[in-house]
């Protein structure tokens, strides 16, 4: 190796390269030799996703930011319609003991508490009404800060303005082929109650009384009064490009050129009225769409077929105290298939 020192040179060595095919064993040899003392290792690759698309990415859309902000901007403007709770006669204020929460909820109720009061959605109340707060934790695992209004639900009267049956809105996609889906931020909170009808929001905490200013959950007449504001909002374009079922819009489309057409149209709607939607949840330019728990694109609409797994998968009850009937449509029975394409 003389000559290498006298020209300063080196040789680098990296190893084998030879690479050659992994050797795949069954599981019962793989038993045999873990048995047998051999090292064994388990690993998994997990995909991680980041979506970081924009509003800028989006055709169309990215003239629209303002339809899209990250919080809503304050209290809803002045709407056709208020969210109204008429009583029934000889209704008495009804008013509930808070309910025990655990220290973390009652640190997330005091953070969404603020949050709500800082957006003017509550404010500080003396109503003799008073129902108590619980919390459901979402898919995400956060929590959920929900009023349980059943007291008050049981005297309020019914508002009978029906939500559509979603067969009848499915029956309108016949030879769509683009599919837009937008989602309202906070749909309900874009709504106001009816200033005489605010003490009867009223909900009670540990440390003080408040009441909504604006449409929340649980209120037995929110879907269907919200129902009726889309429709209004929505109506020149209803049974022609967009179907809406409470604070969810689909804009459906024959062809690239008409679904531009449409899904401006839609925004350029939003913007006037002051509605507001999430980017995040929102989906536009598909082939295939997920809405109302079915998979719709051009060859047709099927069941998700992620909602079918969930029901296969319900433990069959072992007492009648199980069957919960508020589940089980009018004949009761449960029919996962029941349209499984049109």
């Amino acid at each position: 190796m003389d000559w290498l020192a006298k020209y300063g040179s080196s040789i680098m060595v990296y190893g084998d390269r030879t690479m050659y095919a992994p050797k795949i064993i069954s599981m019962i040899k793989a038993d045999d030799m873990m048995r047998r003392g051999c090292g064994a290792y388990l690993a998994y690759v997990i995909e991680e996703r980041n979506d970081t698309r924009t509003i800028d990415d989006v055709p169309v859309v990215r003239n629209f930011p303002d339809v899209f902000p990250e919080e809503l901007p304050g209290l809803p403007p002045e709407r056709e319609i208020e969210f109204q709770i008429d009583l029934v006669p000889g209704a008495q204020p009804v008013a509930k003991a808070p309910y025990r929460l655990t220290p973390t909820e009652m640190k997330e109720m005091m953070t969404q508490l603020q949050e709500l009061l800082d957006k003017g959605f509550i404010r500080p109340s003396v109503s003799p009404w008073g129902a108590p707060v619980l919390f459901v934790k979402k898919k995400d695992e956060s929590m959920r800060m929900c009023i349980d209004y059943r007291e008050l639900n049981k005297l309020t009267v019914k508002n009978r303005y029906h939500l559509p049956r979603i067969d009848d809105l499915f029956d309108q996609l016949q030879g769509a082929s683009w599919f837009s889906k937008i989602d309202l931020r906070s749909g309900y909170h874009q709504l106001k109650v009816r200033e005489q009808d605010t003490p009867k929001t009223a909900f009670r905490t540990r440390y003080r009384h408040y009441e909504f200013l604006v449409m929340t959950f649980g209120l037995t007449n929110a879907p269907a009064a919200f129902m009726d504001l889309m429709n209004r909002v929505c109506r020149p374009m209803l049974d022609r490009s967009v179907i809406v079922f409470i604070d969810d819009i689909l804009i459906y489309s024959k062809n690239e050129g008409d679904h531009a057409c449409h899904v401006r149209e839609v925004l350029e709607i939003l913007r006037k009225e002051k509605l507001y939607a999430k980017f995040s949840k929102c989906a536009f330019w598909l082939r295939e769409v997920q809405f109302l728990g079915h998979v719709v694109n051009p060859e047709g609409i099927m069941v998700d077929p992620a909602k079918v797994e969930t029901i296969m998968k319900w433990s069959p009850p072992k007492s009648p105290t199980e069957v919960r009937p508020e589940n089980l449509p009018p004949d009761g029975k449960v029919d996962p298939a029941r349209r499984l394409r049109v």
